[in-house]
């Protein structure tokens, strides 16, 4: 046979995973190994949580007894330097397994026990805010014992851009965070993507259109929350390929109280048929939001671009307008003036490149600010793939970043120009132009009687 059909031997091969224990115990074991084994990753992992910047040590279902029973955490994560150590507890889902919360406070019975600083659990559950965790456990537990959350994207994600990005100092150890990036992205491996708009997706879409949709309704908040979890699993993913850190685009007080976030996006969807969220990317010249609007089936993503400070109307139209030449024709383009309520002028990217006034409504009135928007249709299934709503904002938002966001540079006031000599112009002083007042930078008068006698 021809060697194109050979496999080649993987450190971490996904053949053989029977059910969904062995899948669980294979990721946790895989994931932990790399973690001790490749300092910069485990580092990238453990430093966010707590941790200090030491050695890693990692096991696997490590026992414990807690009242008469025996329990096994999927794993314990262990970092030292000099006198300080951290400890943190592991608990591991794959596939579409939810963590229980009658099994998380048991684990945190057992972290607050032994003296341990943490609970970390990994699973593909999204939390909407970064920070929040998927389950609610009784608080009076968490005194002691802090408890984070990963999602496996998550996990992925900074595997990829350590390796790809940042950079691992051994390349043997390189090789082997390659070996688990290979193993989280083959679907055996049970460390999904975001998938399932939930199970009140079809009820939620229908009561849209019906136009009964109330925000007491337990579908608006579900649907509100797997909204986030999709925006939040669209950095992730665009973060991957661009090897920079995306964070959801959230207030200080969304992100302090996630409660408040949700209840923002229940009154908006219930009041307008409208989800919105946005994306923080670093380096970018504004945020990306990205508007669902799901009674007209379409999705559009926007960003909004500070004005130049100097110059015409047209120029700043002129200026924006160059920067968009990969972007598509249909692209919406809307300036704002200053002091101005309401919309501003709108008109289509194709329209403005043949007349840059029709963004200009009052010529004596300065632009601050344009909207660059594009939209495409929202697909309406609750999965993945073809026709599904995921995969119709995933694409929007990569699409749009390529196209438009990743062209656009903030405007810059240039710099003030040495002038040459040859340029300076020394204008004569003219007679009526020498003030005849007295100065402290003038010398001794003469008076009318100090004036010397004439000649006989």
């Amino acid at each position: 046979m021809s060697e194109d059909t050979w496999l080649a031997a993987r450190l971490i091969p996904t053949s053989g995973i029977n059910g969904a224990d062995e899948q669980e115990r294979r990721a946790t074991s895989a994931l932990l190994a790399v973690m001790s084994a490749v300092r910069e990753f485990g580092r990238a992992l453990t430093q966010p949580l707590g941790a200090p910047a030491g050695a890693v040590q990692t096991y696997i279902e490590v026992p414990f007894k807690l009242g008469d029973g025996k329990f096994f955490p999927d794993g314990l994560i262990r970092v030292s330097r000099g006198q300080r150590e951290w400890t943190a507890l592991v608990e591991v889902k794959t596939g579409s397994n939810e963590l229980q919360v009658e099994q998380l406070e048991r684990y945190l019975d057992i972290a607050r026990d032994q003296g341990f600083d943490a609970l970390l659990t990994i699973s593909n559950q999204i939390p909407p805010v970064p920070g929040q965790h998927p389950t609610a456990v009784d608080k009076r537990k968490l005194k002691k014992v802090a408890l984070h959350h990963l999602p496996w994207s998550e996990v992925l994600t900074a595997a990829v851009m350590q390796k790809e990005y940042r950079g691992v100092a051994d390349p043997d150890q390189a090789w082997v965070l390659g070996e688990l990036i290979r193993y989280l992205e083959h679907p055996k491996s049970g460390a999904l993507e975001f998938s399932d708009m939930g199970p009140n997706w079809v009820s939620f879409r229908e009561s849209i259109g019906a136009g009964t949709l109330r925000a007491t309704d337990a579908a608006v908040a579900d649907v509100a929350g797997r909204f986030d979890a999709l925006i939040r699993f669209a950095g992730l993913k665009l973060g991957r390929r661009l090897g920079t850190e995306i964070v959801p685009a959230l207030t200080r007080r969304e992100l302090a109280e996630p409660a408040t976030r949700t209840q923002a996006l229940v009154t908006q969807v219930t009041t307008t048929g409208l989800m919105t969220g946005g994306l923080r990317i670093s380096g970018a010249v504004g945020a990306l939001f990205v508007s669902a609007d799901i009674r007209a089936g379409k999705i559009t993503c926007y960003v909004d671009v500070d004005a130049p400070r100097e110059g015409k109307p047209t120029t700043r139209v002129n200026w924006l307008v160059r920067q968009l030449k990969q972007a598509p024709e249909t692209v919406r383009l809307e300036s704002f003036a200053a002091y101005s309520r309401g919309p501003g002028n709108t008109e289509l990217l194709r329209a403005v490149r043949e007349n840059p006034g029709l963004l200009v409504g009052d010529p004596t009135k300065e632009l601050r600010m344009f909207r660059v928007a594009a939209n495409s249709a929202a697909g309406t299934k609750r999965g993945t793939g073809r026709g599904s709503f995921i995969e119709s904002v995933l694409s929007a938002v990569d699409d749009f970043y390529e196209q438009v966001i990743q062209n656009l540079k903030p405007w810059m006031q240039a710099p003030p120009r040495l002038r040459a000599p040859e340029e300076v112009v020394v204008e004569p002083v003219s007679a009526s132009l020498v003030s005849t007042a007295i100065s402290s930078q003038d010398g001794p008068q003469e008076t009318k009687g100090d004036a010397e006698p004439a000649p006989a």
